[in-house]
């Protein structure tokens, strides 16, 4: 049973084994949490665990990572590099019992980071990363508390300005990739991004198996799902013959397209190299006209909302804000128009 105290704290009382069995009465902030612990309760004492599992946690939090780790970290795409992150924080933050962990240390060590030069997103991340750890953990029944960072807002990051390159750019840069780049394949994997919008992982990872006439299919996503991308004729021929020739693009391609960034003289927003292409794709798809949802597929993006970050590039962007507006129609029948302050102060329309 739940119930809500008069302190409005809510109070867990069951006893998992029936009348005459071991009762237990705990309270907590809110009903969710209150909730989440009678379910974790009743299947602790489904799997004869919950004497133990009552008793008081001390692991550390270095010990939840490992514990995340093996049941959950270890089949994640990055989840030897976050878990090596993840061990890392936990020494940073002095290796606190994970069940008295609060979230005024983890407030300080962020401050500490910020000063040292880490990034908002970096930090945010990282926020992240422990969340993911204790929500893990907690919704499998390893844990019966919460996180202790779920208060804990992320940094604001203002929208950073998302550079493309206009034709002369991309012909400079081209040509110094046909002409002046030693390295085989970054001529190739740079076409592919910028004519697929892939990112530049996605364009390198790709291998002959997923090539079929005149389309390419992306394995190495972000989100882990596969995505196929049409191509032309012409350009799957190139790419056909050289992977055949080679196998693959290799692992090295972005550091020669960077210098062939820095030779062309281009200047680009900070950080953005590596995603130039992809910008520039999708930028020009909706300057040409393109649809919003169709770029969201060619993107692979989970959510609409990262499309939208290139809509306003569209020539017909919010022109319905013109033709559809509560007066629009009116003035279209002939009918009185507002014309707010044109009138001189003190007189009334029509007088």
């Amino acid at each position: 049973m739940i119930k809500k105290l008069p302190s409005g704290r809510w109070q867990v009382d069951i006893q998992p084994g029936g009348r005459g069995q071991k009762r237990i009465r705990k309270s907590f902030p809110s009903k969710a949490e209150a909730q989440r612990f009678e379910r974790w309760a009743l299947l602790q004492h489904d799997s004869g665990t919950l004497g133990p599992a009552l008793k008081k946690d001390k692991r550390k939090l270095s010990e939840l990572i490992e514990a995340w780790y093996l049941a959950h970290g270890k089949y994640l795409r990055d989840g030897e590099r976050r878990y090596r992150h993840l061990k890392r924080m936990a020494v940073a933050l002095r290796d606190p019992v994970a069940a008295k962990m609060t979230a005024k240390p983890y407030a300080v060590y962020r401050s500490l980071r910020i000063e040292e030069g880490r990034s908002p997103k970096t930090c945010n991340n990282e926020l992240g990363y422990l969340n993911a750890v204790f929500n893990e953990l907690h919704q499998t029944g390893e844990i019966s508390y919460p996180s202790p960072l779920i208060k804990v807002k992320p940094i604001p990051i203002p929208e950073r300005e998302m550079g493309y390159l206009d034709h002369d750019e991309i012909q400079a840069i081209f040509t110094e990739l046909r002409e002046r780049t030693v390295n085989p394949h970054v001529f190739l994997v740079a076409r592919l991004s910028l004519e697929t919008g892939a990112r530049w992982s996605e364009a390198e990872g790709l291998t002959l198996q997923r090539l079929k006439p005149y389309l390419v299919t992306f394995d190495q996503t972000k989100s882990g799902k596969k995505r196929a991308v049409p191509v032309s004729k012409g350009f799957y021929t190139e790419l056909y013959r050289h992977l055949q020739e080679h196998g693959s693009f290799g692992t090295s391609t972005i550091s020669a397209f960077r210098r062939a960034v820095e030779r062309s003289g281009v200047l680009l927003p900070q950080g953005q190299c590596a995603h130039i292409l992809r910008h520039t794709f999708a930028s020009h798809f909706m300057m040409n006209g393109g649809n919003i949802l169709t770029l969201r597929k060619i993107l692979g993006h989970a959510s609409i909302n990262m499309t939208m970050r290139y809509a306003h590039l569209a020539p017909n962007f919010l022109e319905e804000a013109v033709k559809l507006n509560p007066l629009a129609n009116q003035a279209k029948n002939g009918g009185a128009i507002l014309c707010l302050g044109d009138e001189p102060k003190g007189q009334k329309a029509g007088s």
